[in-house]
């Protein structure tokens, strides 16, 4: 496993010129970002908003540590933390850098990480707050996601996106109901705007994991760990395993849903065409152009196959 797949986030004013002289606008350091990642062949996905960086890239171990180190140069980002696993096959085809309102959408603009959050929690110290009877543990990802690992006791809000949960909140929680309430997601970044929600409505004792399910998997021995099933992630790994192994999970081309071994067993799955998720809404046209583009891998690989 030679490719290095880092993930990073930070929630900072990038934008906020209130109390310097000069700020970098976010379109330079788009351009220059992605520039750089380009010269060390690093590819993936950064977000920037007025409100941090969040994004996930691959490399060499070298040209990994020269993009950290190219973006700790900046004083504002001196101290961003990432978290790194590796796989023997590219999970991008190219770079991209993107400019958006908001590093992890939650709709709520007036919610701000970077001036309050919830107590972190090692990973070491995870099982001890989730085992607690009185603490309320909340799942904060996407009812796909949690359909495939999660951990014990915890809550699935069943949300299709992360702009649902501060509903669920309201219509689901109560602060003199639920005094401790502990959240985790993927990387730890929703769980910073949830949290920072959280304690605005009035909530008190509000955890968050620190370094989400990655850092968990990656620190937890196996023997240990609290985790049931494989953790999706936002590459064509699709899923990753305790100690952060590739998953079994496959994505499914049309929906875009992971796909269980079990699931591709079933006769509504047509590998590279459909799953038991969406066999049954695929339209007609939208089939025969994913049967088409298979036909066209098919060929491509047979051509490769006979070089």
């Amino acid at each position: 496993m030679n490719i290095v797949v880092a993930t990073l986030y930070k929630f900072v004013k990038l934008a906020d010129v209130s109390d310097r002289r000069e700020a970098v606008p976010l379109e330079h350091r788009q351009s220059s970002l992605v520039s750089y990642c380009q010269a060390q062949g690093v590819k993936g996905t950064i977000l920037l908003a007025s409100e941090g960086i969040n994004g996930t890239i691959a490399g060499t171990r070298q040209a990994i540590d020269a993009v950290l180190s190219y973006l700790r140069a900046d004083p504002l980002l001196a101290d961003l933390e990432h978290k790194e696993s590796y796989t023997d096959t590219p999970p991008f085809a190219r770079m991209k850098v993107r400019l958006k309102k908001e590093i992890v959408t939650m709709g709520l603009p007036e919610v701000d990480p970077s001036e309050r959050v919830g107590t972190y929690v090692n990973p070491q110290e995870w099982n001890r707050i989730i085992s607690d009877p009185e603490v309320t543990v909340i799942d904060t990802r996407n009812d796909y996601e949690v359909g495939i690992g999660s951990f014990q006791r915890a809550k699935n809000p069943h949300t299709d996106s992360f702009r649902e949960f501060p509903e669920y909140v309201r219509q689901n929680l109560d602060p003199n109901k639920h005094k401790k309430v502990a959240l985790f997601c993927t990387g730890g970044i929703r769980c910073e705007k949830a949290t920072s929600f959280m304690l605005a409505q009035g909530f008190e004792e509000v955890y968050h994991l620190k370094g989400g399910i990655l850092k968990y998997l990656q620190e937890v021995p196996t023997a240990e760990s609290l985790w049931e099933g494989e953790c999706f992630v936002f590459d064509e790994r699709v899923a990753v395993s305790q100690g952060l192994e590739p998953g079994s999970y496959e994505t499914c081309p049309s929906c875009g849903y992971p796909i269980s071994a079990k699931q591709r067993q079933q006769p509504e799955y047509e590998a590279g065409i459909s799953c038991p998720q969406c066999f049954d809404s695929l339209t007609e046209e939208k089939k025969a152009r994913l049967m088409e583009k298979k036909r066209q891998l098919e060929l491509a690989k047979q051509r490769q196959q006979q070089d």
